[in-house]
């Protein structure tokens, strides 16, 4: 039984596969194609070609994808989204879209409604739902939106009337018609997640263009009856039919794949991560085996979001990173030569000086023609590593929770740019087959669900609401494809709302489980 792994990266695209085992079969890189799909199909038609492998005994399939990230940054393929927000007449004074780029409002149609519903803090009702408001609406809507987000006022406390306004776009559009929730979405804040909740209804014919394309790209090289699964941003697993629902929690999800795949070569739960692509360097804090998650609201696309999110630094520095002289000061990056390093970097014939090749010159790696880069000063090559030294310890530091020495995991295939000791780590440990550590992440992750919402512990007690929040966190996970006899609890987070009379606490709950 095999196991296929795809990572796509900013510069390349990486494939493995695994033996029932876990043990690394065979692994390749390609160069990230502009149109991504082209890359993944090549990686993974060279992926089978050299591997030689029974393709009949392939039995899971697991893309880590880039495609929902690029999607918002570039504005392109996006849905046109209606907006529906219960909260009206309260919330009139911040109106949907606010603070949004103006030629990303225009390309996702700029609909938005405020209709009556919402609660208060405490759970009280705001104003009752109109039915007939929203069977209105969605007549004017009728052709000119591709899908609708829902967000009601202090919904993480109760959410029915989203629920009920989903039932009945699907009475009116059908049911297959893409519905975001944003009580199923993000945290508390009304307005951050609002923003996650339409992002992720934009996202719907991205991820469907995603998912059916890497299907057929299995398809197409004799991959059938396989289990397809695509990577969340917590470091686990999703299935196709989740992804569609929630596809904006595939952002982030490469530096979490290299994450885990950093914890399980190195075989450590608790460290710091340095992944080193061709264009930039990501750090993050793996805690218990899984990527520690940011407690901060985080910009997607210039957007301010709260939608769960790891923790992530990135730095543009990567193997492919332009080394300058600007009157006389060493500059690195973050302008790189990306997935051309192939022909550009020095070593390998090109024109342009970049880290590989002072790597190269300093017997850091042996890679290309040492011999193009021995004109190259030393001094001046040592004043370089010196530069990527700082960038790495000065975004370790932001990362560290204390001033002690932290131990280093390092993987990525540009790691070897990164010198052998850096101010304020202890020790670094360079893993076995590091450089595909993503494409490993992604085939060795499990399949989660994470539950959060507001619970008021003198009405319902703790151990109620725990054992509540944790049935809705399993029946997360096994919709994402999770064995529910295999799912355990891995994470409890109470945060007490200190202005709520009734101690009232943010609970959220994480479990994990084996796929199916």
């Amino acid at each position: 039984m095999y196991r296929i792994g795809i990572d796509v990266g900013g510069t390349n695209t990486d494939a493995i596969i695994l033996d029932e085992n876990r043990q690394l079969i065979h692994s390749v890189k390609s160069p990230t194609s502009l149109d991504i799909k082209t890359g993944i199909e090549t990686a993974l038609r060279n992926l089978l070609k050299e591997a030689n492998i029974d393709k009949s005994k392939i039995t899971h399939a697991m893309l880590g994808t880039t495609q929902c990230t690029n999607a918002i940054v570039e504005r392109k393929k996006l849905a046109k989204v209606g907006v529906i927000r219960l909260g009206y007449p309260a919330t009139a004074s911040v109106l949907p879209y606010t603070s949004w780029p103006k030629d990303m409002v225009e390309r996702l149609s700029g609909n938005y409604a405020l209709v009556h519903g919402g609660y208060e803090y405490d759970g009280q009702l705001l104003s009752e739902l109109d039915e007939g408001e929203i069977k209105t609406l969605l007549e004017e809507w009728l052709e000119k939106v591709e899908s609708i987000a829902i967000v009601g006022v202090f919904s993480s406390i109760k959410n029915d009337q989203e629920l009920r306004v989903r039932d009945l776009i699907h009475e009116v559009y059908g049911e297959e018609f893409p519905v975001s929730c944003s009580s199923l979405i993000g945290s508390v804040g009304l307005i951050e997640r609002e923003n996650a909740t339409i992002l992720n209804a934009a996202l719907c014919k991205v991820i469907e263009t995603t998912t059916e394309g890497f299907v057929h790209a299995l398809e197409e090289e004799g991959i059938s009856n396989v289990e397809v699964y695509l990577c969340q941003n917590d470091g686990t697993l999703m299935s196709i039919e989740y992804a569609k629902q929630f596809p904006i929690l595939t952002i982030a999800c490469g530096p979490t794949n290299s994450i885990r795949g950093a914890s399980y070569l190195a075989q450590i739960k608790n460290t710091m991560v340095l992944d080193v692509g061709g264009t930039t360097s990501d750090i993050g804090v793996l805690q218990d085996g899984f990527p520690r998650e940011s407690s901060v609201a985080v910009e997607v696309g210039d957007i301010r979001t709260n939608f769960r999110m790891p923790d992530i630094i990135s730095v543009g520095l990567g193997g492919g990173s332009i080394v300058r002289v600007d009157n006389g000061r060493i500059t690195v990056g973050p302008e790189s030569v990306g997935y051309k390093i192939g022909q550009e970097a020095l070593v390998f014939g090109g024109n342009t000086l970049t880290t590989t090749d002072i790597a190269v010159r300093l017997g850091l790696a042996d890679v290309g023609d040492k011999s193009l880069v021995a004109h190259i000063d030393e001094e001046f090559a040592k004043g370089v590593q010196l530069k990527i030294s700082t960038l790495i310890e000065q975004a370790i530091d932001k990362m560290k929770t204390s001033s002690e020495d932290v131990q280093l995991v390092l993987v990525g295939g540009g790691s070897i740019i990164i010198p052998n000791s850096i101010p304020g780590v202890s020790n670094i440990i360079k893993a076995e087959n590091g450089d595909v550590a993503n494409a490993i992440g992604a085939s060795i992750a499990q399949i989660s669900g994470q539950y959060e919402q507001i619970y008021i512990y003198s009405r319902e007690p703790r151990e109620e609401s725990l054992k509540d929040a944790q049935a809705k966190a399993v029946k997360q996970a096994v919709l994402a494809g999770a064995l529910s006899d295999t799912i355990e609890l891995v994470e409890v987070e109470e945060t007490p709302l200190a202005y709520h009379p009734e101690n009232a606490t943010r609970l959220r709950v994480k479990v994990v489980g084996r796929m199916e």
